[in-house]
């Protein structure tokens, strides 16, 4: 009888832009400011099992620049990557989904947003490189702290 193979497995199966969206409502007029605008960049992960063994898992970004009260543009890309994840311990499940596939993932949504912000007509706004560790690690320790200082129910 043949031993089921037990080697952890990771693979990537797709890289795929699974939304993007450019908004500037305040165009043309914005567009004559010569201020320089404020930028707020918001970033996001997420990860979903889709059947045994595959995950996908996506990285969002927002981009909302503004001059006083006035948006001059938004961007919102999401970009996602299908992965076959098998034979990993939980833990370590955790830490392949919340850091090694999103940095997999994230050149792919950078260069996505610089290129629909000069697209339109704007220049390219480059997103920093992210440390996926420091940010998984900072929200497992938000999660942890969070269910510590959670009420305690007796019955």
């Amino acid at each position: 009888m043949a031993e089921a193979n037990l080697d952890p497995v990771f693979q990537i199966q797709r890289v795929y832009l699974k939304d993007i969206s450019l908004e500037q409502p305040n165009s043309p007029e914005i567009l004559l400011n010569q201020e320089q605008p404020a930028v707020d960049i918001q970033l996001g992960v997420d990860a979903l099992p889709i059947t045994d063994g595959l995950y996908e898992v996506s990285v969002t970004a927002t981009v909302h620049t503004k001059i006083e009260d006035k948006t001059v543009f938004l961007v919102e890309a999401k970009q996602a990557g299908i992965f076959e994840i098998r034979n990993m311990p939980p833990e370590q499940l955790n830490a392949v989904l919340g850091i090694a596939c999103p940095q997999i993932v994230y050149p792919y949504l950078r260069g996505n947003v610089a290129d629909v912000i000069q697209r339109g007509g704007f220049p390219p706004v480059t997103l920093a490189e992210i440390n996926f560790q420091a940010m998984f690690e900072q929200q497992q320790a938000a999660a942890a702290s969070a269910a510590q200082e959670a009420p305690q129910i007796i019955v």
